[in-house]
């Protein structure tokens, strides 16, 4: 056995059950059966004997219940993760099960690979909370020193949050936040690409990165961030060596993250990179409408579409009365085709705001790139396409030098 694997402890009251997930798991090299009970009370007990690093725990049992369970174990050693199983996948079972600190609530029968993901993740999540526990406690035996920055850490300066929104869906916003992200990364100004669609959201599909960590895993301790621990939980994406924090893998636990969770992540997360991209949905939730008020700029995607066009002026008009000023909006055309009579120049006319970037329509690129899972500005950038989104990264950057500008010029008293 490695100091690696992952130590499980399962607790079921059916046997076969049991027999039925160690058979299963057997065949991991990473994973390790270390015990098996047949109540909640058991399963408390071994947990405390054993310290798994997660706990698949059935839901309903005879004495003790597996949410009961579950927070007890919780309380007692929060390093250890518990993945819950139930017959009953309604919301309300969901939701008592992360209140009481689960990590996962999988459905009975769960699928072989839904299972084995569910382990691996909370196994993570466990090794982590491990060895911060650990660097904690010689932290405060050896007294307090000076602290080596992470890699991207930049405690010195706050880093920008641009987020990309479209009020119309099917304009692109992914694919442009995705490679956005990638263009304004390298290795003086890291970004990092944080998916707000909790629902549906698909960046983790964009670069082929699925089945990792989400903002699940941070969200809960939002008020107990630290840099190393963050840094772990991000998915690095290998060929940009972008960092990602994807929306959860269920569109049913979106609603395990409130807004103002999701905004501290945002603001922690400027400490750690110079750039900040969100990717939206066309759907105004208050994760949606907290983001707004916490972003340095914001870039409107509309398409050549009367729809998209109509949808954008409602939306700058909805700004205005969030009180958010147009200088914080960079207008974005995407898909654009000099053949249609709607020019960026009438747009910008009509709705009385520049079109600042077109991004030119190269179906095929973007399509092929997006079924890869391979971002186009890591292989045509130099197509019009990849060159459009350089322009808007350009775009994003002096917009932000603007108004960085305006906020530390001195004001002239008369």
């Amino acid at each position: 056995m490695t100091a690696d694997k992952m130590r499980v402890l399962i607790v079921d009251d059916i046997a076969e059950t049991r027999e039925n997930v160690r058979k299963l798991l057997q065949f991991e090299s990473d994973v390790e059966v270390v015990g098996t009970a047949r109540s909640g009370k058991e399963g408390i007990q071994l947990a405390h004997e054993l310290d798994p690093d997660v706990v698949l725990m059935d839901i309903n049992m005879p004495d003790i219940d597996g949410i009961t369970a579950t927070e007890e174990i919780r309380q007692k050693a929060p390093h250890i993760q518990v993945v819950i199983l139930s017959v009953q996948g309604d919301q309300n079972y969901m939701r008592r099960a992360m209140l009481a600190g689960a990590r996962d609530f999988l459905t009975k029968p769960p699928m072989g690979d839904e299972l084995i993901s569910a382990i691996k993740r909370a196994g993570e999540m466990a090794h982590t909370e491990r060895a911060k526990g650990a660097k904690q406690q010689f932290t405060a035996s050896a007294g307090a020193g000076a602290s080596v920055p992470m890699a991207g850490y930049t405690p010195a300066s706050r880093g920008k949050i641009v987020t990309v929104y479209s009020p119309k869906g099917g304009t692109g916003c992914t694919t442009i936040a995705v490679n956005l992200a990638i263009a304004l990364h390298n290795e003086d100004t890291r970004a990092v690409l944080v998916d707000a669609n909790l629902q549906f959201g698909d960046i983790a599909v964009f670069v082929n990165e699925q089945g990792k960590n989400t903002i699940l895993e941070l969200a809960p301790r939002v008020d107990e961030l630290e840099p190393e621990v963050v840094e772990e939980i991000l998915v690095k994406h290998e060929a940009s060596g972008l960092r990602i924090l994807a929306a959860p893998q269920r569109p049913e636990m979106a609603e395990k993250v409130s807004a103002d969770q999701f905004s501290k992540v945002l603001q922690f997360l400027q400490r750690m990179y110079s750039y900040v991209v969100v990717d939206t949905s066309s759907i105004l939730t208050d994760i949606i409408l907290s983001t707004f008020d916490v972003s340095d700029v914001i870039v409107l995607v509309t398409t050549q579409e009367i729809p998209a066009i109509k949808n954008a002026r409602l939306f700058l008009d909805l700004l205005l009365t969030m009180g958010i000023g147009k200088e914080r909006v960079v207008f974005a055309m995407n898909r654009y085709d000099k053949r249609i009579a709607i020019t960026p120049e009438r747009v910008s006319e009509n709705l009385k705001h520049e079109v600042s970037v077109t991004i030119p329509l190269e179906e095929k690129i973007v399509v092929t790139a997006v079924n890869r899972g391979v971002p186009f500005m890591l292989d045509n950038k130099s197509q019009p396409v990849g060159r459009g989104v350089l322009s808007l990264a350009e775009a994003v950057r002096a917009r932000l030098n603007v108004l960085e500008a305006e906020n530390e010029a001195p004001v002239i008293k008369r």
